[in-house]
């Protein structure tokens, strides 16, 4: 056997990492990211924010599927004398469909069943008797109705709401304040998805982590989900016969190998992995605390509701993001399923708003008592709207909606937005925008400037080019939204 130099026997990573011509520098790019070795670089340090952040931490409450504007949020009272008339073209305008309703042979108006009030001194007129603890709340909300978006399908809607972008693997929303603002605490990660589960069950879309990854970022920046049920983190706990103390030395061990692989191999994953052994430690004493709600005092419960007790509904976890929230986590990503209303909407909508009205006005009203909603911004929404006309059978008392991209209804609360603000305006078919037209890039330049950063300096280089989550379109920052 040749005698090798010892260098020669590294792994061939070894040889790119320490190569600085072009082709080393295009193989490690391959094999370890080129993102990750410009992580490297910074030493993952956060950048921190442009200017003071009105908002330290947030609270995302996403309704997968997308919620009916016109049946919560955006009254059309004179749909009701269009009943099953059709859509007409000039309203539509060539509108691109979904194949569940493009082979329709007509586009029968669905006015809403429901009702709706005027709550609050700001005017909002609303569903309030599907959702009336958050219409107590009306004042404290800043309401936009006219949100819109390019995509038609769930997968690109909710990866262009989180990430930017409709094409997967970029950086979250979380992913960029973990990055930009870096942890609160030492003993929780920096960003928690919670996946709540709701009552009702019939067209759940998939949730995949794709939603919280880091992308291009370094991974300690990637969301970490704790489960519904059972131990919030697999192997938590150590096995049978291992102590604490054992495994404080074996962390320590691993880390000393892990330094030297880094020193030679410059891999930041190493530097993730062993950020992620200690956090891991740490979390051994910090989650069972965290989820121990039975520590919580009886008014707590008569907020939230005794649903708050039962493991993985939506008041629990509304429950454990204000628990997240106050431990010093900075982004809490809630996900609650099932508001794709295809159909049999009338059957569905009750048991979908039962679910977050208590538990969302509890979060505000909590929060608030503690001090936290000030600089805690709250966001509640879904990836689109749902469409004037009906797919499927139609009633007066029953209908579906199709996905809808033109136009749809969100709301924030805390964290320096503006309460009592309505914001925006559409068509009396909730079909095209009117008044203020909001692109959910100029709501993500909104959200990052709440939290300190001008968005068009907050980026990161990959690629050769300075990435932002705005991307490279117009965005802007809307001054009316703003406390």
């Amino acid at each position: 056997m040749l005698n090798l130099p010892e260098q020669m026997m590294h792994h061939r990573r070894s040889f790119f990492a320490r190569s600085g011509h072009l082709l080393g520098g295009a193989a490690l790019a391959q094999l370890a990211g080129a993102a990750q070795v410009n992580a490297a670089a910074t030493g993952h340090q956060a950048p921190g924010p442009h200017f003071p952040p009105k908002a330290k931490r947030v609270i995302y409450l996403h309704m997968v599927g997308g919620p009916s504007q016109m049946d919560l949020f955006d009254p059309k009272p004179v749909m009701h004398k269009w009943y099953d008339k059709d859509l007409p073209e000039s309203v539509r305008m060539g509108q691109r469909l979904t194949t569940m309703t493009s082979g329709q042979s007509r586009f029968p108006i669905a006015p809403s069943k429901y009702k709706f009030h005027q709550v609050g001194e700001c005017g909002m007129w609303m569903n309030k008797d599907l959702l009336p603890n958050l219409a107590h709340k009306a004042d404290d909300i800043c309401w936009m109705r006219s949100m819109h978006t390019e995509a038609i399908n769930h997968e690109p809607a909710i990866a262009a709401m989180q990430t930017g972008n409709q094409i997967t693997g970029r950086p979250c929303l979380g992913s960029w304040a973990s990055y930009g603002l870096g942890t609160m605490n030492e003993n929780l990660p920096t960003f928690v998805v919670l996946v709540a589960v709701p009552t009702n069950r019939d067209q759940e879309q998939a949730i995949a982590s794709r939603l919280w990854s880091s992308g291009y970022l370094s991974g300690e920046h990637a969301g970490v989900s704790f489960r519904s049920k059972g131990d919030p983190i697999l192997f938590i706990n150590d096995p049978p016969g291992v102590s604490a103390s054992i495994r404080r030395r074996s962390i320590d061990d691993l880390n000393r190998l892990n330094a030297i692989a880094l020193e030679r191999l410059g891999d930041p994953n190493t530097k993730t992995r062993m950020h992620q052994y200690e956090m891991a430690f740490r979390m051994q004493a910090s989650v069972p605390e965290l989820t121990d709600i039975a520590s919580e005092p009886a008014h707590t419960f008569e907020l939230y509701g005794e649903e708050a007790k039962k493991p993985g509904s939506f008041a629990n976890t509304t429950l454990m993001a204000r628990r997240l929230a106050e431990r010093g986590v900075r982004f809490i990503q809630v996900y609650h399923n099932n508001w794709d209303h295809h159909g049999n909407l009338a059957g569905r909508m009750p048991s979908q708003c039962k679910d977050v009205d208590r538990p969302c006005y509890a979060l505000l009203e909590d929060l608030e008592q503690r001090g936290m909603l000030e600089d805690t911004l709250v966001i509640w929404g879904g990836e689109f709207g749902r469409t004037i006309y009906s797919q499927g059978g139609l009633s007066k008392q029953n209908y579906g909606r199709d996905h809808h991209p033109r136009c749809f209804t969100m709301w924030m609360a805390g964290g320096g937005v503006r309460g009592g603000q309505i914001y925006g305006a559409t068509d009396d078919f909730s079909y095209n925008i009117t008044e203020k037209p909001l692109h959910i890039r100029d709501f993500h330049a909104t959200v990052l400037n709440l939290l300190g950063f001008d968005h068009e300096r907050f980026s990161f280089k990959y690629q050769g080019l300075d990435q932002r989550l705005t991307g490279v379109l117009p965005a802007h920052v809307v001054p009316e939204l703003l406390a």
